[in-house]
Order: C-alpha cells, then structure tokens, then sequence
C-alpha cells in the first residue's frame, strides 16, 4: 500500500509540474521545463503552499505570517534522514554563501515530517550542524499533516526488514516563497548550488 501511494504522489507532483509548464511556457515549453533544474515560476490559480503554525528550534511559536515581506526557501525532511536531506539543505546553505548580501532576503526553512523524533531540542542541535541561518520547524502530528497537505508533501513512515526502527518516504522537493507568501519556483531533488542560486538571484532582481 505504501509503495502505491508514493508512486501516486510522484505521478501528482510530475502532472502539477507538468501542468505549470503547459500554463507557463506553452505545449512547446512543457519537456524543457520537466527536464529543467532551475526552477519553474508558477502561474496564478496554482494553489500550493499556505498558512501554518509550528514550533521553531527555540521553542518560538511561528506562523508562515513570521517571515511575510521576505523569501522562504522551505524543505520538507528528517534529521535522520540517511542521505538525501543532508545533501538538499548543504546545497541550501551553499546557494545561499553563493547569494552574497541578497542572501539576507531569504530564509532557509526545513519543515519535519517526522515530529515523533524531531523534537524541538532535537531540530535545535541538529540545524546547527548546517548554518545558524537554517530555521528548523516541528509541531504535532497534526500540525505537521496540515502544513504537508498544504505543499502537496508525501510522507509515510517505512520499516525496512529486520529493522528496530524506521524511516521516512518523502518527496523532496524545494519550495521558494516570496515575500507576499505565494509559491515562485519549485525545485527537484538535486538541483545544483550553482542551479539554486542562479534562479533565486533572478527571482531577487527582478522583484526588487
């Protein structure tokens, strides 16, 4: 049943992002924009993202409504995560170093879709591990679910065999915000600092 889901949620995401491209660019834009790392500003009706209400590494209660008037750069993971949330939230960190001074416009925000483990003591050290910038956001299940929801974000819990504990299925995508709240850019799963960067310094500019 997990396996079916998660393909059901990977078939979603390819035919929203699809279905931006269409609106986007036009049917000639649809395979550039799928094949594409940069990034892929959204049209208007696109409904993606929302408010929330979560617990950040201090024990501060925030809201999506902390941080209006600047850009989020927000990632859904774990902090055991084995391997790819590490390499997605480095490559934030990196992007960010590569943003110079514009680099204080954006906020890099890593969502768990594990608040069983990721306490907020727990989110506390482990953020640090990457940058003082990084804002780490937990809150109880049904918090989390509801913020998930809202980003269109498939997680389950997976037990691999002869296993004491478990992981977490995800996807893993990058959400950029912009200062109003909205959805400006999506990006997948190893996009390049360079790639990162590039598209958030365009997006920068030409909103300032």
């Amino acid at each position: 049943m997990l396996l079916i889901l998660r393909w059901l949620a990977i078939g979603l995401a390819v035919a929203v992002f699809a279905g931006w491209a269409m609106l986007w660019l036009g049917p000639a834009g649809v395979t550039h924009a799928i094949r594409s790392a940069a990034g892929l500003a959204t049209p208007g009706g696109v409904q993606v993202g929302g408010s929330f209400s979560l617990i950040d590494q201090t024990g501060k209660a925030v809201t999506d409504a902390t941080w209006r008037g600047r850009w989020m750069l927000i990632y859904f993971g774990y902090t055991t995560c084995p391997d790819v949330c590490p390499t997605e939230l480095q490559t934030i960190v990196e992007a960010l170093d590569s943003l110079g001074r514009q680099a204080a416009q954006v906020v890099p925000i890593f969502i768990t879709i594990d608040p069983e483990r990721d306490t907020q003591a727990h989110l506390a050290d482990y953020v640090k591990l990457f940058d003082d910038r990084l804002v780490g956001l937990t809150g109880t299940a049904q918090q989390i679910a509801a913020v998930a929801r809202a980003y269109r974000v498939y997680y389950a819990k997976v037990t691999p065999k002869d296993s004491a504990t478990y992981l977490m299925d995800h996807t893993s995508f990058l959400y950029l915000m912009g200062p109003d709240g909205t959805l400006r850019a999506l990006f997948r799963p190893g996009t390049s600092v360079q790639e990162l960067a590039e598209a958030i310094r365009a997006r920068l500019s030409a909103a300032s």
